[in-house]
């Protein structure tokens, strides 16, 4: 492909990509030749007003141009704002939760935040931060340790102390594990999104708040993925109506400029002294701006309800594929269960016909749009995984397809 760059100086993190793209609007992508792909996967979540959001981009152009970055040693006019939106979303965008916020730049130090912010709240002793299998909740140490997939920690050996897991959607071995002498919190993902877009049992979170009130134990949700509208309400955790104390948040929030927040109840937030925890670049003037524009086109656009009617369609298509057996998710975070271990396969036939998905795992494909996506360009996503669909299941002996 012309105009590749050469990767040698990077390190081997990831693997060798197969596309490089240049430029993207909206729901659309061109690699370096040129050629035009439909995004449904947003960059894992991130871009959820699609590519080059011109308010986002006027806002990041014009911050650029007043002030970049001036330390935690000392105020700027755009986090407060940010921090206040964030916590009237919690609440349901209707009032404010009554919380505080810590800004980050990504993820897994927002669940860094949310570790340390545990401990200091529940005292010396009780340490312990349960979490589930498969869950994912980032790559520093703590917040790996506190990932459910032991083939990520193997190579890193010995992880943290202080961390349990159990079966997701489990209550009953959830509940054994929660020893209020050691237990500081629970940390869950409302829907598991690396483990294959998998969701709960409808008692499941409100079994959950119920164990964590009768113990005294923090109840943290890690909305990174599902945060921001992308399950048909601003956070997945309001589907059910509970009330966490910690709610972590990133990948949307920026559309694709990095930031992250870690939310807590006001009583919870105020274990934090000052000189407890800190971020170099956490909630500066740049960053902020472009969630403050976010925040801004997200509430304008009403993006929960455009999730739920735009995810009703997709679901619906995706249903209707030969070689899906089924679909789990809400709104625009959808996982397609295929028939058949081949996901990758699928990937790969989706990408040379113009459409970016990906697969979690071996049988299943995740959707992840942009939340002002179009009616045409679900048609046109549907119509392309069709046919990758297509593709792979002639490559498939009968036997092994089913």
């Amino acid at each position: 492909m012309s105009g590749v760059p050469d990767r040698s100086a990077l390190m081997h993190t990831y693997a060798e990509p197969t596309v490089t793209f240049e430029r993207g609007a909206g729901s659309e992508l061109w690699d370096s030749d040129g050629k035009r792909y439909l995004d449904f996967l947003g960059g894992l979540a991130v871009t959820s007003l699609g590519h080059s959001h011109p308010a986002v981009a006027a806002a990041l152009a014009d911050q650029a141009n007043t002030l970049v970055h001036v330390s935690n040693l000392f105020g700027n006019t755009v986090g407060p704002e940010v921090a206040a939106t964030i916590d009237r979303l919690v609440g349901g965008g209707v009032d404010r939760a009554g919380g505080q916020v810590f800004f980050t730049n990504s993820g897994a130090e927002a669940n860094e935040c949310a570790l340390k912010l545990a401990r200091k709240w529940a005292g010396p002793g009780r340490f312990v931060v349960v979490s589930t299998w498969d869950a994912f909740h980032g790559r520093t140490l703590a917040s790996l340790s506190a990932t459910g997939q032991p083939e990520k920690q193997s190579a890193f050996a010995p992880m943290p102390e202080g961390f349990d897991h159990v079966d997701y959607d489990d209550l009953a071995a959830l509940e054994a594990a929660c020893d209020p002498a050691n237990v500081a919190a629970v940390l869950l993902e409302p829907i598991q999104g690396e483990a294959g877009v998998i969701a709960p049992s409808s008692d499941y979170l409100g079994g959950v708040r119920e164990l964590c009130t009768e113990h005294g134990i923090l109840l943290m949700v890690d909305e990174i993925q599902t945060g921001l509208g992308r399950t048909g309400r601003w956070f997945a955790f309001q589907h059910t109506g509970i009330e966490p104390d910690v709610v972590t948040m990133a990948k949307a929030l920026g559309n694709g400029f990095p930031i992250g927040a870690c939310w807590a109840r006001a009583e919870v937030a105020a274990a934090f002294s000052p000189g407890d925890h800190g971020s170099t670049f956490g909630g500066q003037p740049l960053a902020a701006a472009a969630a403050r524009a976010t925040l801004a086109v997200m509430e304008a656009e009403d993006v929960p309800a455009r999730a739920a009617r735009a995810g009703a369609r997709l679901r619906a298509g995706l249903e209707m594929l030969d070689g899906v057996a089924g679909v789990r998710g809400a709104g625009l975070l959808l996982g397609a269960a295929l028939v058949h271990q081949q996901a990758k396969d699928v990937v790969g036939a989706a990408l040379e016909r113009g459409l970016v998905v990906n697969a979690p795992r071996a049988d299943t494909i995740r959707l992840a749009p942009s939340l002002l996506v179009s009616d045409d360009e679900i048609d046109e996503g549907l119509h392309i995984l069709a046919a990758a669909l297509s593709d792979v299941a002639a490559t498939i002996p009968t036997s092994a397809a089913s």
